[in-house]
Protein backbone atom coordinates (compact mmCIF):
# COMPACT_ATOMS: atom_id res chain seq x y z
CA UNK A 1 0.00 0.00 0.00
CA UNK A 2 2.85 2.66 0.76
CA UNK A 3 3.75 2.70 -2.52
CA UNK A 4 7.72 3.06 -3.65
CA UNK A 5 9.78 0.67 -1.88
CA UNK A 6 12.88 1.31 -4.12
CA UNK A 7 14.72 2.61 -7.06
CA UNK A 8 16.46 -0.49 -8.36
CA UNK A 9 12.63 -2.39 -8.41
CA UNK A 10 11.32 0.24 -10.12
CA UNK A 11 13.97 0.75 -12.95
CA UNK A 12 14.27 -3.35 -13.38
CA UNK A 13 10.72 -3.38 -14.27
CA UNK A 14 10.87 -0.47 -16.44
CA UNK A 15 13.68 -1.75 -18.63
CA UNK A 16 11.00 -5.28 -19.20
CA UNK A 17 8.53 -2.52 -20.72
CA UNK A 18 9.27 -0.31 -24.00
CA UNK A 19 6.83 2.14 -23.54
CA UNK A 20 5.02 4.00 -20.83
CA UNK A 21 1.71 2.96 -21.84
CA UNK A 22 3.06 -0.73 -20.83
CA UNK A 23 3.71 0.25 -17.37
CA UNK A 24 1.01 -0.28 -15.02
CA UNK A 25 -1.22 2.29 -13.20
CA UNK A 26 1.23 1.79 -9.68
CA UNK A 27 4.26 1.74 -12.02
CA UNK A 28 3.44 5.06 -14.17
CA UNK A 29 2.37 6.86 -10.43
CA UNK A 30 6.44 5.11 -9.15
CA UNK A 31 7.81 6.74 -12.40
CA UNK A 32 6.10 10.18 -12.24
CA UNK A 33 7.29 10.93 -8.67
CA UNK A 34 11.13 9.35 -8.94
CA UNK A 35 11.07 11.29 -11.99
CA UNK A 36 10.45 15.14 -9.77
CA UNK A 37 13.51 16.89 -8.47
CA UNK A 38 11.79 19.71 -7.60
CA UNK A 39 9.81 18.57 -4.65
CA UNK A 40 10.79 15.85 -2.21
CA UNK A 41 7.67 13.40 -2.59
CA UNK A 42 7.78 10.36 0.04
CA UNK A 43 5.57 8.42 2.18
CA UNK A 44 5.80 7.74 6.13
CA UNK A 45 4.15 4.94 8.52
CA UNK A 46 2.03 5.94 11.50
CA UNK A 47 4.54 6.36 13.59
CA UNK A 48 6.70 8.76 11.23
CA UNK A 49 8.95 6.52 10.03
CA UNK A 50 10.34 6.98 6.01
CA UNK A 51 8.77 4.47 3.87
CA UNK A 52 9.24 5.75 0.24
CA UNK A 53 12.10 8.56 -1.23
CA UNK A 54 12.49 10.25 -4.30
CA UNK A 55 14.77 11.81 -6.49
CA UNK A 56 13.76 15.16 -5.35
CA UNK A 57 13.97 14.01 -1.35
CA UNK A 58 17.38 12.85 -2.24
CA UNK A 59 18.58 16.25 -4.06
CA UNK A 60 17.48 18.21 -1.36
CA UNK A 61 18.23 16.52 1.53
CA UNK A 62 21.61 14.04 0.73
CA UNK A 63 20.53 10.79 1.52
CA UNK A 64 19.56 7.78 -0.42
CA UNK A 65 17.45 5.84 -0.43
CA UNK A 66 19.11 2.93 1.56
CA UNK A 67 20.34 5.72 4.28
CA UNK A 68 16.90 6.71 4.99
CA UNK A 69 14.17 4.59 4.30
CA UNK A 70 13.01 3.20 7.99
CA UNK A 71 14.11 6.19 9.48
CA UNK A 72 12.28 8.31 11.60
CA UNK A 73 11.37 12.18 9.91
CA UNK A 74 12.07 14.06 12.69
CA UNK A 75 16.08 13.62 11.81
CA UNK A 76 14.91 16.42 9.24
CA UNK A 77 14.23 19.16 11.85
CA UNK A 78 16.24 21.49 13.96
CA UNK A 79 17.26 20.71 17.25
CA UNK A 80 15.16 23.23 18.65
CA UNK A 81 12.14 22.00 16.77
CA UNK A 82 12.68 18.55 18.04
CA UNK A 83 12.48 19.55 21.18
CA UNK A 84 9.87 21.56 21.01
CA UNK A 85 7.46 18.63 19.52
CA UNK A 86 6.93 19.77 16.51
CA UNK A 87 7.23 16.60 14.30
CA UNK A 88 4.88 14.93 16.19
CA UNK A 89 2.72 17.54 16.13
CA UNK A 90 3.02 18.14 12.39
CA UNK A 91 1.50 14.61 12.31
CA UNK A 92 -1.34 15.12 14.81
CA UNK A 93 -2.37 17.67 12.95
CA UNK A 94 -2.80 16.41 9.53
CA UNK A 95 -4.62 13.30 11.11
CA UNK A 96 -7.21 15.55 12.72
CA UNK A 97 -7.24 18.90 10.19
CA UNK A 98 -6.63 16.85 6.92
CA UNK A 99 -3.48 18.37 6.46
CA UNK A 100 -0.78 20.31 7.79
CA UNK A 101 1.22 22.43 5.60
CA UNK A 102 4.18 25.11 7.21
CA UNK A 103 7.46 26.85 6.37
CA UNK A 104 10.71 26.78 8.45
CA UNK A 105 14.04 25.26 8.96
CA UNK A 106 15.02 21.58 7.62
CA UNK A 107 18.74 20.12 8.16
CA UNK A 108 20.20 18.29 5.19
CA UNK A 109 22.46 15.09 5.80
CA UNK A 110 25.68 17.41 5.73
CA UNK A 111 24.12 19.46 8.76
CA UNK A 112 23.23 22.40 6.71
CA UNK A 113 19.81 24.18 6.90
CA UNK A 114 17.22 24.90 4.03
CA UNK A 115 14.13 27.10 3.92
CA UNK A 116 11.57 24.76 3.11
CA UNK A 117 7.54 24.66 2.36
CA UNK A 118 6.02 21.49 3.66
CA UNK A 119 2.62 19.71 3.33
CA UNK A 120 1.83 16.38 5.30
CA UNK A 121 -1.85 14.91 4.37
CA UNK A 122 -3.01 11.72 6.06
CA UNK A 123 -2.80 8.41 4.08
CA UNK A 124 -6.89 6.26 4.39
CA UNK A 125 -7.12 3.22 3.02
CA UNK A 126 -10.46 1.83 1.81
CA UNK A 127 -11.83 1.20 5.96
CA UNK A 128 -11.10 4.79 6.40
CA UNK A 129 -7.95 3.77 9.05
CA UNK A 130 -4.92 6.16 8.95
CA UNK A 131 -2.24 4.24 7.19
CA UNK A 132 0.77 6.60 6.93
CA UNK A 133 1.18 10.14 5.44
CA UNK A 134 2.14 12.13 2.57
CA UNK A 135 4.91 14.49 2.78
CA UNK A 136 5.84 16.86 -0.09
CA UNK A 137 8.21 19.30 0.71
CA UNK A 138 9.83 21.76 -1.65
CA UNK A 139 13.30 24.32 -0.32
CA UNK A 140 12.24 27.84 -0.85
CA UNK A 141 15.44 29.10 0.33
CA UNK A 142 16.03 31.56 -2.76
CA UNK A 143 12.39 33.13 -2.27
CA UNK A 144 13.04 33.64 1.15
CA UNK A 145 16.42 35.48 0.67
CA UNK A 146 14.92 37.53 -2.04
CA UNK A 147 11.83 38.54 0.09
CA UNK A 148 14.03 39.62 3.14
CA UNK A 149 16.49 41.16 0.76
CA UNK A 150 13.18 43.37 -0.52
CA UNK A 151 12.45 44.01 3.25
CA UNK A 152 15.25 45.11 4.33
CA UNK A 153 15.88 47.34 1.09
CA UNK A 154 12.26 49.00 1.81
CA UNK A 155 13.24 49.38 5.92
CA UNK A 156 16.27 51.31 4.74
CA UNK A 157 14.09 53.45 2.16
CA UNK A 158 11.71 54.32 5.27
CA UNK A 159 14.52 55.09 7.28
CA UNK A 160 16.42 57.56 4.53
CA UNK A 161 12.45 59.02 3.52
CA UNK A 162 12.28 59.90 7.21
CA UNK A 163 15.33 60.81 7.66
CA UNK A 164 14.58 64.20 5.09
CA UNK A 165 12.91 67.00 6.38
CA UNK A 166 13.63 69.47 3.58
CA UNK A 167 11.16 67.76 1.14
CA UNK A 168 7.93 66.64 1.34
CA UNK A 169 8.24 62.90 0.23
CA UNK A 170 5.58 60.56 0.15
CA UNK A 171 3.16 58.09 -2.21
CA UNK A 172 -0.21 58.41 -3.37
CA UNK A 173 -1.99 55.22 -4.73
CA UNK A 174 -3.20 54.49 -7.90
CA UNK A 175 -6.74 56.80 -7.13
CA UNK A 176 -4.49 59.78 -5.71
CA UNK A 177 -4.80 58.92 -1.88
CA UNK A 178 -1.78 59.64 0.27
CA UNK A 179 0.07 56.71 1.44
CA UNK A 180 2.58 57.87 3.78
CA UNK A 181 3.84 60.81 5.24
CA UNK A 182 7.51 62.19 5.76
CA UNK A 183 8.30 64.70 9.08
CA UNK A 184 9.13 67.19 5.22
CA UNK A 185 5.88 67.12 4.68
CA UNK A 186 4.66 67.47 7.61
CA UNK A 187 6.88 70.41 8.16
CA UNK A 188 6.08 72.01 4.56
CA UNK A 189 2.33 70.63 4.77
CA UNK A 190 1.41 70.87 8.03
CA UNK A 191 -0.37 68.00 8.37
CA UNK A 192 0.57 65.02 10.38
CA UNK A 193 0.23 61.44 9.04
CA UNK A 194 -2.74 60.42 11.36
CA UNK A 195 -4.64 63.28 9.78
CA UNK A 196 -3.58 63.03 5.66
CA UNK A 197 -2.88 59.22 5.22
CA UNK A 198 -6.16 57.61 3.36
CA UNK A 199 -6.88 61.14 1.99
CA UNK A 200 -6.62 63.02 -1.25
CA UNK A 201 -3.54 64.59 -2.45
CA UNK A 202 -6.35 66.82 -4.09
CA UNK A 203 -6.68 68.65 -0.35
CA UNK A 204 -3.21 70.21 -0.98
CA UNK A 205 -4.84 71.95 -3.97
CA UNK A 206 -6.60 75.26 -3.77
CA UNK A 207 -10.72 74.90 -4.57
CA UNK A 208 -10.07 76.78 -7.75
CA UNK A 209 -7.59 73.97 -8.70
CA UNK A 210 -9.67 71.21 -7.59
CA UNK A 211 -12.82 72.64 -9.46
CA UNK A 212 -10.62 73.41 -12.44
CA UNK A 213 -12.03 76.57 -12.93
CA UNK A 214 -10.08 79.87 -13.97
CA UNK A 215 -13.01 82.29 -14.25
CA UNK A 216 -12.89 86.03 -12.41
CA UNK A 217 -13.83 89.13 -13.74
CA UNK A 218 -11.05 90.39 -16.76
CA UNK A 219 -9.22 92.51 -14.20
CA UNK A 220 -8.26 89.73 -12.50
CA UNK A 221 -6.90 88.46 -16.98
CA UNK A 222 -2.93 88.53 -15.22
CA UNK A 223 -3.21 87.08 -11.85
CA UNK A 224 -4.78 84.01 -13.63
CA UNK A 225 -2.02 83.71 -15.88
CA UNK A 226 0.61 83.78 -13.43
CA UNK A 227 -1.62 81.10 -11.31
CA UNK A 228 -1.96 78.94 -14.50
CA UNK A 229 2.10 79.06 -14.75
CA UNK A 230 2.41 77.77 -10.77
CA UNK A 231 -0.62 74.95 -11.36
CA UNK A 232 1.27 74.03 -14.75
CA UNK A 233 4.99 74.07 -12.85
CA UNK A 234 3.02 71.70 -10.16
CA UNK A 235 1.69 69.33 -12.39
CA UNK A 236 4.97 69.41 -14.42
CA UNK A 237 6.53 68.02 -10.96
CA UNK A 238 3.94 65.85 -10.14
CA UNK A 239 4.55 63.99 -13.82
CA UNK A 240 8.59 63.32 -12.98
CA UNK A 241 7.18 62.09 -9.82
CA UNK A 242 8.54 58.12 -10.29
CA UNK A 243 5.75 55.58 -10.74
CA UNK A 244 5.61 52.85 -8.21
CA UNK A 245 5.52 49.32 -10.31
CA UNK A 246 4.71 45.51 -8.75
CA UNK A 247 8.45 43.92 -9.17
CA UNK A 248 6.48 40.26 -10.61
CA UNK A 249 4.25 41.99 -13.01
CA UNK A 250 4.60 45.46 -13.32
CA UNK A 251 1.13 46.19 -11.95
CA UNK A 252 1.03 50.36 -11.29
CA UNK A 253 0.84 50.63 -7.55
CA UNK A 254 0.78 54.22 -6.79
CA UNK A 255 3.01 57.05 -7.26
CA UNK A 256 6.12 58.41 -5.09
Amino acid sequence: MLLVTGRMTMDKRVSERTTVNELGGLERFELLVNAIKDYAIYLLDREGHVATWNAGAERFKGYAAGEIIGQHFSRFYTEEDRASGLPQRALDTAAAKGTFEAEGWRVRKDGTRFWTSVVIDPVIDGDGRLIGFAKVTRDITDRRQAERALLESEQRFRLLVQGVKDYAIYMLDPEGHVTNWNPGAQAIKGYTADEIVGQHFSNFYTEEDRQGSEGGPSGRRERRRTDRGARRRHRAECRRWPRLLDPCDGRFLGIR
